[in-house]
């Protein structure tokens, strides 16, 4: 794909501006218009028996440091930015998966560490809390935050100037469905961060999708100046 053209960055903030700032580094302009906005929910935290904090993204970092001055317990995490979020909330005991809900899991059955908080999204993308409960690992989920959907009018006032759109969700996935006319879903390219993130844009019609081979922002990244190919 030509490297020309605006790249729509449509997760959620905070993670948006971090995304647009990795993307100017690479020589891309990212265009910042969130599909999604995350707000914190006023879920209880029972640390009680706690042996250990799983946390399957940065948002649920967020949200946990935000209301919990707890830090001494361990921490495992989905990947390294959800490891390096944890750090710069102050957690020192940090051990990151290889980047996915599943690698997770099985970093924890296989630690074994007792009693394990999840702190987590109203609807995950993936149930780690079941995952967990399958191996035989104890497991207390909090939902402490959620995402709705977000009206991204600078995108859609700008659509034609756009040539990547970056996918870091199923449920943004889904959101871009709902937004987008079929022109604009067989015009863009789509770089995604999992097959799953992918799935609902093939399904209404889009005609450039591509998959990150790891589900790291990084991986995805470099689909951006070659979504098309």
């Amino acid at each position: 794909m030509a490297l020309n053209g605006l790249v729509w960055v449509t997760r959620a903030e905070p993670g948006a501006s971090a995304t647009a700032r990795r993307l100017r580094a690479l020589g891309r302009e990212p265009l910042v218009a969130p599909v999604l906005e995350v707000r914190p929910l006023d879920a209880a935290i029972d640390l009680e028996g706690a042996a250990a904090l799983a946390f399957t993204s940065a948002n649920a970092v967020r949200a946990f440091a935000a209301r919990k001055p707890e830090r001494a317990l361990p921490v495992f995490a989905v990947g390294e930015a959800t490891a390096k979020a944890a750090r710069d909330a102050g957690f020192v005991a940090v051990e990151p998966a290889e980047g996915d809900v599943s690698a997770l899991a099985r970093l924890i059955a296989a630690r074994r560490p007792g009693l394990v908080l999840n702190p987590t999204a109203a609807e995950p993308a993936a149930d780690l809390g079941a995952l967990l409960a399958a191996s035989g690992v104890a497991v207390r989920t909090a939902a402490l935050y959620e995402t709705l959907p977000a009206e991204p009018a600078r995108a859609l006032a700008a659509l034609d100037a756009v040539s990547t759109v970056l996918v870091h969700s199923p449920k943004a996935a889904r959101r871009l469905a709902e937004l987008l006319d079929a022109a604009a879903l067989a015009r863009l390219a789509f770089a995604c961060i999992s097959e799953a993130a992918a799935r609902p844009l093939v399904q209404a019609g889009a005609r450039y999708v591509g998959v990150a081979p790891f589900p790291t922002e990084a991986a995805l990244l470099k689909l951006a100046p070659s979504s098309r190919g």
